[in-house]
């Protein structure tokens, strides 16, 4: 597949993508708020891109591609890659994108100030952080819990002994201690940047419990104007650290792995985490010959990437444990938290390349596609041929007016509508699901039998365990109900319910099986609720002008033919009338209407 048929491809999603040269060196690395409008835009007509876009686009030979929960993940994600791997055309063709630091700087009394640049100085970087407006007010806060200098003064033991530097303004404002004049000791300024760098570092809890108990105290004393300040600085270290599943301080080195399975087909994902930023995001696809357990596949992908990445981090986060041990490695399955939704990043990644391989051969080769997904289909039903022929029955009434059902049919996982059936209740009176369901089942298969009419594979019924005791109970009659796999969907947890098991089956939201499912079954019930309301138009608009002697279901269905509604035929002419049903059984119509209105 070559660059443009994986940009055809590719989800309208946010996102991170990466275009490699001939070598499989990146070049470059974007974001994007739309991944597939966004890379799109690359290969529009060459006179149409600038001079340098249009020699990177030459040198593009592969394509790579991470999806995200939002654009603010993407701009986060493409920052640490482009500082990881550091594409050739990202300086070219675009202003390097940064993000706040906080940073304690390397030097006598040190200052704590937000900068964009990250320089090999020996200062102490805190961040990235998401949001500058989050950065400044967490500059704010330890400007107001630590009196720290902010001024450019070189101060040295020597020059303060020497009474060089005057106090300034914000030291008379309590907002710095003064150590340019000697009014607080090395050695108590550096307490002050250690409490610092371990709340910047995430040791917030301490200082949270610390500035609730400082407040409650304070409302005890009626002092509420001072409870204000501790209650903002509170929520302000709640706030301290962004939820982000690209960037989060709180986590340290984490390897994250996804499995997405289709029977013989394993579609990973790989996202490292160092300092509590992703830092690699790797897709592969593993294709069983036979089936594997999904276990074994997993370890299977852990150890191809230790090969590939080098050795695993003491934590690794997976969906379920791995069918093998490595050593040295805590292996977590979350439940809940930060780490929970690292792993949902990694599944989106994992479907989004199953998507993509799906997509692409659906498009490239339909008919072996949809094989395929039959396939998939009557394995996870259990079922010894391959459901080529699905049909699926869905019953529509309100309040037992006009009960109707409905019976479509798929071959080779496409409608085949020129085999869609609807059916009027004949036996069954008022709302009876069940009973109407038997008696359309019946009908239909009695009727393929008495013609000599080939079976389908599998048959779906709309509905729980009741619609499938009773369209089962039509079957035995025929007897044919050991010759077809007859299941049940019931709609509010896509649950499966299959003959003598007491238990539901559930498939993966995401599997081309329950996908098939969904789609027959929502199309029974558009067909049937269509026909419905058909019908109960025609018996509303047929009733008023039934309701004329002498007027029957022909006359009246001509009439709506030419006047198109009910009102204007009231407004019509008698001559108007005559030229479309003639004169006598114009003059009906015509005094019925004015006699009425009279």
């Amino acid at each position: 597949m070559n660059v443009r048929e994986k940009v055809s491809l590719l989800p309208h999603t946010p996102g991170v993508y990466r275009f490699l040269d001939s070598e499989g060196t990146v070049i470059y690395v974007g974001k994007a708020k739309d991944l597939h409008r966004r890379v799109s835009q690359y290969f529009r007509p060459p006179e149409s891109l600038d001079a340098k876009t249009r020699v990177m686009v030459g040198k593009i030979a592969d394509m790579m591609f991470a999806v995200v929960d939002s654009e603010q993940d993407a701009l986060l994600l493409e920052n640490n890659l482009i500082k990881k791997l550091q594409p050739r055309y990202n300086i070219l063709l675009k202003d390097s994108k940064t993000y706040p630091w906080i940073v304690v700087k390397k030097e006598p009394y040190p200052r704590v100030m937000i900068t964009r640049r990250l320089t090999k100085d020996g200062s102490r970087y805190f961040g990235p952080y998401s949001s500058a407006a989050h950065a400044h007010a967490l500059q704010e806060l330890i400007a107001q819990l630590y009196p720290l200098r902010t001024c450019k003064l070189r101060l040295t033991d020597d020059s303060i002994a020497q009474g060089k530097f005057k106090v300034c303004l914000n030291a008379h404002l309590g907002r710095c201690c003064a150590p340019c004049v000697g009014s607080i000791s090395r050695d108590g300024y550096d307490k002050m940047i250690q409490a610092v760098e371990t709340l910047l570092s995430g040791g917030v809890s301490g200082l949270i419990k610390e500035n609730r108990e400082l407040m409650n105290s304070a409302a005890s004393r009626l002092e509420y104007e001072q409870a204000q300040v501790y209650k903002e600085r509170m929520q302000l270290l709640e706030r301290h650290y962004s939820k982000s599943a690209i960037v989060n301080q709180t986590m340290q080195d984490i390897d994250v792995f996804f499995v997405e399975s289709e029977v013989q087909e394993h579609f990973c994902n790989f996202l490292r985490i160092r300092s509590g930023c992703v830092v690699q995001s790797f897709n592969m696809e593993l294709d069983a010959r036979i089936e594997e357990p999904r276990e074994d596949v997993l370890a299977a992908f852990m150890a191809e990437m230790i090969s590939k990445f080098g050795q695993l981090s003491k934590e690794v986060v997976v969906p379920f444990s791995p069918g093998g041990e490595f050593a040295g490695v805590e292996v977590t399955v979350p439940q809940k938290g930060a780490k929970l939704e690292l792993l949902k990043l990694s599944q989106k990644n994992a479907a989004a390349l199953k998507a993509e391989k799906y997509r692409h051969e659906e498009k490239v080769n339909p008919d072996e596609y949809n094989r395929k997904v039959a396939e998939n289909l009557g394995r996870d039903l259990g079922m010894q041929d391959v459901p080529l022929h699905i049909e699926c029955f869905d019953n529509s009434n309100i309040q037992g007016t006009n009960p109707v059902a409905s019976c479509v049919v798929f071959r080779d996982c496409r409608p085949s509508k020129k085999d869609y059936r609807h059916f009027k209740i004949k036996t069954v009176v008022g709302a009876n699901d069940y009973a109407s369901m038997k008696e359309v089942v019946n009908r239909r298969y009695s009727r393929m039998l008495a013609e000599g009419e080939p079976l389908p594979q599998l048959i779906v019924i709309d509905g729980g365990r009741g619609q499938l005791h009773f369209a089962l109970e039509a079957l035995r009659e025929l007897g044919i109900a050991d010759k077809v796999c007859t299941v049940g969907l019931a709609k509010r947890l896509e649950e499966i319910i299959r003959p003598g098991d007491p238990y539901p089956l559930f498939l993966d939201k995401n599997s081309t099986s329950l996908k098939v499912l969904m789609q027959i079954r929502d199309e029974a019930h558009r067909f049937g609720i269509t026909f419905h309301r058909n019908l109960r138009s025609k018996s509303q608009i047929g009733s008023q002008l039934a309701g004329i002697p002498g007027v029957g279901e022909a006359t009246a269905t001509r009439l709506l033919s030419h006047f198109k509604s009910v009102k204007r035929v009231k407004e019509a002419s008698e001559q108007d009338l005559e030229d479309v049903v003639g004169k006598r059984m114009a003059t009906r119509v015509y005094k019925y209407f004015h006699e009425e209105t009279e």
